[in-house]
């Protein structure tokens, strides 16, 4: 049987994403100010050809799965992306921190925009902020370290947009903003998890060392009509 984690934009798109995309039976998406992701109801060529129909827009889109798929005509791969995706199953303490953690709104968008250009976490936009929860911290009036959620398949929910400004690495800010992130996600009874490059072996080891666990390897496939 199919775990709810293969096909996550899938199920966060029938569940706890519902409101913030559209699409069809076999195929659904976000609006591209909100993320570049669609969703196959099953990972087939076949309905990749309905996708083709059925989205709007002509921007790269992304797609998620835990299979190597042939991508067909109209499309074309722009990029693959492997990755591991990580579940958190120990028991998330309350956090204690003096850091000035706090939460992100629409006015900060202009300085998430910058921040995840800079450090290249994964796909951000204007309207990513709307999946929610995400908290910063700051130097002075500078945004210098984030972290939010993204995909929210039925109880699981991803951590996501973990980045830091190069010039403030080794502080613990993203250790901080993850624990954070655990600690609110299980007290509404979820389950936390991310998805993180194959190739981010240091972001791998903090993972690991903060209790995630690998549980299957996934692609990030960016394809274009041709």
């Amino acid at each position: 049987m199919e775990h709810v984690l293969d096909n996550p934009a899938w199920n966060a798109l029938v569940s706890g994403n519902k409101h913030l995309g559209d699409g069809t039976d076999n195929v659904k998406y976000f609006m591209p100010e909100v993320s570049p992701f669609v969703a196959l109801q099953e990972n087939t060529a076949q309905n990749l050809h309905l996708l083709d129909a059925a989205i709007p827009f002509n921007s790269p889109i992304g797609f998620i799965t835990t299979i190597q798929l042939p991508i067909p005509t109209p499309w074309t791969l722009l990029q693959r992306v492997d990755g591991l995706q990580m579940v958190y199953d120990s028991v998330a303490e309350k956090p204690q921190t003096n850091l000035p953690i706090r939460p992100l709104t629409s006015a900060d968008v202009p300085d998430m925009l910058a921040l995840t250009q800079l450090t290249r976490p994964g796909p951000f936009s204007t309207r990513t902020i709307e999946f929610g929860h995400y908290e910063g911290i700051f130097d002075e009036d500078k945004l210098v370290a984030m972290t939010g959620q993204r995909l929210n398949p039925f109880n699981y929910a991803e951590v996501s947009a973990v980045c830091t400004h190069p010039d403030h690495l080794g502080k613990g800010y993203a250790r901080q903003l993850i624990s954070n992130q655990l600690y609110r996600i299980q007290q509404s009874d979820g389950v936390p998890f991310l998805n993180v490059r194959s190739d981010n072996k240091r972001a791998i080891q903090i993972y690991e060392a903060m209790g995630f666990k690998v549980r299957t390897e996934i692609y990030f496939c960016f394809i274009k009509r041709s």
